[in-house]
């Protein structure tokens, strides 16, 4: 694959890491479709099924209340609305 395929396979998106808003890729296709990732490269890299088995698990154990601190960590913390206004798209 070639490093053009590469970046055509996934758009430019913000995300929060460690406190800072940092630049990053949403994947427009594969098994990641629609998931911010560090590198386009990592869009198409094998799924890892034991990660996944232990997420599911721990999701499990949290229920509801996971989901619900998520909500309001996304509607109320300020960076993380200011990340939602920079990852709109704006007209040119």
């Amino acid at each position: 694959m070639k490093a053009e395929e590469i970046v055509e396979a996934a758009t430019n998106a913000w995300k929060r890491t460690k406190g800072k808003t940092v630049r990053k890729f949403r994947c427009k296709s594969g098994p990641r479709k629609g998931r911010v990732m560090a590198s386009p490269a990592s869009c198409n890299a094998p799924l890892k099924t034991g990660t996944s088995a232990k997420l599911k698990r721990t999701k499990g154990r949290l229920g509801r209340q996971g989901a619900y601190k998520s909500k309001v960590t996304r509607s109320r913390n300020p960076y993380s609305r200011r990340l939602t206004t920079l990852n709109k798209k704006k007209k040119r």
